[in-house]
């Protein structure tokens, strides 16, 4: 690149530090852009699994990032911070993928709550169910938000946010997301989306109107406060306890009256207390189930969460699948429990195929 590239980067502004990785960057220095561009990584990561839904779709499109922005680095001119510049090309990739993709959810919003004595219905393979975010990597963002942020990180990935996040249109959903979660002015957001700012009010409060009707943080602990809160500590001990004791008398006593079981992706899905305790008695429960099953405590979409391994007949624990609570700790019960029927998800938590016995 030329010597005046490297003034114009310098001169029209742009974080400290980036001038001389930008212009090393288009000279063609593929080191020096990894130096750039990584420590974006995990944030970025976070935005796109906010407009997508998915883990596996969020990695594929910062890599597409990446890839956009080694191509189209001689058009970055430092009007805008690189990070903001990175956004915008994430922001646009997530636009194009989701033409192609369908909503995500955790139930099927056109099919009702189960018989827990009918024989639950098959998986559904196709990539329509909201995935888990392990809040390892989640840690790693959280100074992308603003102190004035309407959302908290941790509350802004929760199942039931992202579950209402997934129903506004996809310039609402990116207008919310950087207005709201990661708190930037309303100028820069009409910026990166090549908005007028009347267009990035009213798509705010159109987003706010939909989000209010459908999300309600009434009552659910969305930032659980482990492991030094008691009141959830002491809950999730006896969980724990139930589902490795068998222990079907705790397990009521820890549901709420209108407790919902899901179990992506399988699409059917239970409804209230007693009709997912029956499901379980016969299911997970079943004949001699005291030492079946094992868990391992982790964090997922800000919420408590477990591996769970199930062992087999040779008394070998093995990755059966991650279980996500929803709960209510001003009463000290759990309002929902979301299973993801797939031991994969366990490696992007940090846990093991195998637990030792």
């Amino acid at each position: 690149m030329t010597e005046l590239a490297d003034k114009q980067i310098i001169t029209l502004g742009g974080e400290p530090g980036t001038a001389s990785r930008v212009a090393a960057a288009m000279r063609g220095d593929h080191a020096e852009f990894g130096r750039l561009t990584e420590p974006y990584r995990r944030e970025l990561q976070a935005h796109c699994y906010r407009i997508m839904g998915s883990l596996h779709d969020a990695e594929d499109i910062v890599q597409e990032t990446f890839l956009r922005a080694w191509r189209r680095l001689s058009t970055y001119e430092g009007r805008s911070s690189f990070r903001a510049w990175l956004y915008k090309i994430a922001t646009n990739a997530c636009f194009d993928a989701l033409q192609k993709h369908p909503k995500r959810f955790l139930v099927q919003p056109y099919q009702g709550p189960a018989d827990p004595l009918s024989p639950p219905a098959g998986p559904i393979a196709e990539p329509v169910w909201l995935e888990p975010y392990p809040d390892e990597w989640l840690m790693m963002a959280e100074s992308a938000s603003g102190p004035e942020a309407r959302y908290a990180v941790r509350e802004s990935v929760t199942l039931a946010f992202m579950t209402a996040l997934q129903a506004l249109p996809p310039r609402q959903r990116a207008v919310l997301i950087l207005r709201d979660v990661l708190d930037w002015p309303a100028r820069e957001v009409a910026d990166l989306l090549d908005m007028t700012l009347s267009a990035v009010n009213s798509a705010l409060h159109r987003a706010r109107e939909t989000l209010e009707r459908r999300y309600h943080r009434d009552g659910l602990d969305a930032a659980p406060r482990l492991p030094s809160d008691p009141t959830v500590l002491a809950l999730l001990n006896r969980y724990v306890h139930a589902w490795e004791a068998a222990d079907i008398t705790t397990l009521v006593d820890l549901l709420q009256e209108d407790a919902i079981l899901s179990m992506p992706p399988m699409p059917t899905w239970f409804r209230g207390r007693a009709a997912v305790v029956d499901f379980l008695a016969v299911i997970a429960f079943g004949g001699d189930a005291a030492g079946r099953w094992r868990l391992a405590p982790v964090q997922s979409n800000g919420q408590p969460a477990f591996g769970l391994y199930q062992r087999d007949d040779h008394g070998i624990y093995r990755a059966f699948g991650l279980q996500v609570l929803t709960i209510a700790a001003d009463v000290g019960c759990v309002v929902a429990i979301t299973s993801f029927m797939d031991p994969r998800w366990l490696r992007h938590f940090g846990l093991p195929d195998e637990m030792p016995v």
